[in-house]
Order: C-alpha cells, then sequence, then structure tokens
C-alpha cells in the first residue's frame, strides 16, 4: 500500500496537481498529526458536513460518539462518506492579492463505515482513542463499564481511496513583481498548548500528569 496508486477520477487532484500526494504514507503522516475531521454524507437528499474527534487504527479511520448521533446513525448503514482532514501551517503573503495563500496539509478520504457491535472490540476501540490523545492515561481511568460501551457508538471507516495536498513554501509571485517595494513571506501559525486549567472539584490529592505537558504528536506545540 506504499506505492502510489494511479488516482481515480474520484480522488484525483485537479487543481495544481503538482501538490497532490496519493501514498499511504503521505496520508497517514496527515492523519496521524491531526485529532479533528470533517465527515461529508448526504442524509434524505440533504448534504451535511459533521465536525468530530476521529483517530486512526492501520487502515480504517475510528469515530465516535453518543448512540443517538444522526450522524453516526445515518453513516453506520454503509454509505459512501467523504471525510476531510486539514492543518494551516502558514499564512502566504505575495506582493498581488491574487497570489496570497496557505500553507497547509489535507486529506480527502472516501469509503464506508460500520458500526463495532462487539463490547471487546469497542472497548478496544476506546481505549485506541484515549491513548491516542494521551499515552498511557487509559490505565489510570476508572474501567469504562457496561452501560456507558452500550451507550457509545463507535464506526470504523474503511478507506476505499484517499488523497493528500500539500502547500509549502514561500510566495509564489509574477516575475516582474519581485522587484515591487512590497513585504512578502510566510507567517508560520500552530496550535500552542496552554497551561491546564484544573477541574474546579479536582481532589486535592490529584496531581497533572507529567506527560500533559507535551501534546505535539496531536500537533499541538509547547507553550514558550
Amino acid at each position: 500500500m506504499s506505492a502510489a496508486p494511479k488516482p481515480s477520477d474520484r480522488i484525483r487532484v485537479r487543481r495544481l496537481p503538482k501538490r497532490a500526494r496519493y501514498d499511504w504514507e503521505s496520508i497517514c503522516a496527515i492523519l496521524d498529526a491531526a485529532f479533528l475531521c470533517h465527515v461529508g454524507y448526504v442524509l434524505d437528499g440533504q448534504p451535511f458536513v459533521t465536525p468530530t474527534c476521529y483517530w486512526r487504527y492501520g487502515k480504517q479511520v475510528l469515530l465516535h460518539g453518543s448512540f443517538a448521533s444522526r450522524m453516526l446513525n445515518t453513516v453506520a448503514k454503509g454509505i459512501d462518506v467523504c471525510v476531510t482532514v486539514s492543518i494551516a501551517d502558514g499564512l502566504v503573503l505575495a506582493r498581488s492579492g491574487f497570489h496570497h495563500s496557505i500553507n497547509y496539509r489535507a486529506a480527502m478520504l472516501f469509503g464506508r463505515a460500520h458500526p463495532l457491535v462487539d463490547e471487546s472490540e469497542k472497548r478496544i476501540a476506546m481505549e485506541s482513542f484515549v491513548e491516542r490523545l494521551f499515552p498511557g492515561r487509559w490505565a489510570t481511568l476508572r474501567p469504562v463499564t457496561r452501560k456507558e460501551l452500550k451507550a457509545t457508538t463507535v464506526l470504523a471507516l474503511d478507506i476505499d481511496e484517499a488523497s493528500a495536498k500539500v502547500r509549502t513554501g514561500p510566495p509564489i509571485d509574477d516575475e516582474e513583481d519581485y522587484a515591487l517595494p512590497i513585504w512578502a513571506g510566510v507567517i508560520p501559525i500552530e496550535s500552542v498548548q496552554l497551561p491546564a486549567q484544573p477541574d474546579p472539584r479536582l481532589d486535592r490529592a490529584a496531581r497533572e500528569p507529567a506527560d500533559l505537558a507535551d501534546l505535539r504528536h496531536l500537533g499541538i506545540a509547547r507553550a514558550r
């Protein structure tokens, strides 16, 4: 799966195709650098796009939420789904308004989802979600109950096809504009972690885990 197959018309990047990535490693790198996605689906002829958390598990994207979730109940029927993940890395200022841009990494996935119904599968999936966000935390938590498992829907989206698109580097201006005395360049941007805010009802004996100070695996930089 590491080789980049010839893309189908459904996933082929048409605008600026040089920025396209079709290999699994590039797509995984984007999926693993974020934790929020947008799920696109059609319900009764009306398109919806729902933001939600996700995590990658092999060649699947897992989604979870309340058993009453309209989005999850719709997607669980095995309909075609489009999931997108995007990360903004910088604002690109050019010498003309036309050439202003953004440095970004984005992935688009197509597939169909199926619910995890076995309790042990759901428990493992929920553990993998917590561990994806906060490695080592699951073992410190109260065990999940059967009632909580029943109240939670977990979907596994099998990725049939996927593509990525990436922009990096400085602005690309018209050649004659480079001589203009106008500032141009890139303003890097990133998510930054701020100090944790303890629960007002926190037990006095509870201490903030040291590993919460480093969330770079989620694409969140340490506060300087």
